[in-house]
């Protein structure tokens, strides 16, 4: 997915594309308790309710499209996943297992 959000004065705005298509963003923010809600919705198509909170510089949470939802994190482009940070941390750590005698 490739998307663009703007976080200003509460409001959350933004556009962007994944496999399914192009896509705009608005919805609102908390600075205080760092939630966050927004709607995607693909030009032409469905939309998509999303709800989270601010951790660090990612947002998790889940998205709902009628009656279905599940869950989503987001993150700064050029950072890792958290997924990814574990899974290379689970590997230097197997590895450094591993080397160690005995």
């Amino acid at each position: 997915m490739d998307l663009i959000l703007e976080f200003k004065d509460g409001r959350i705005t933004g556009e962007g594309s994944d496999g399914i298509g192009l896509f705009v963003i608005a919805g609102h923010y908390s600075e205080s308790s760092l939630e966050c809600s927004w709607v995607k919705s693909y030009v032409g198509k469905h939309s998509v309710h999303y709800t989270g909170y601010r951790e660090g510089k990612g947002i998790w949470g889940t998205w709902t499209l009628e009656v279905i939802s599940g869950g989503f994190h987001i993150w700064p482009l050029g950072q890792q996943s958290p997924s990814e940070a574990l899974a290379e941390a689970l590997t230097i750590e197997e590895e450094i297992k591993i080397s160690q005698p005995g």
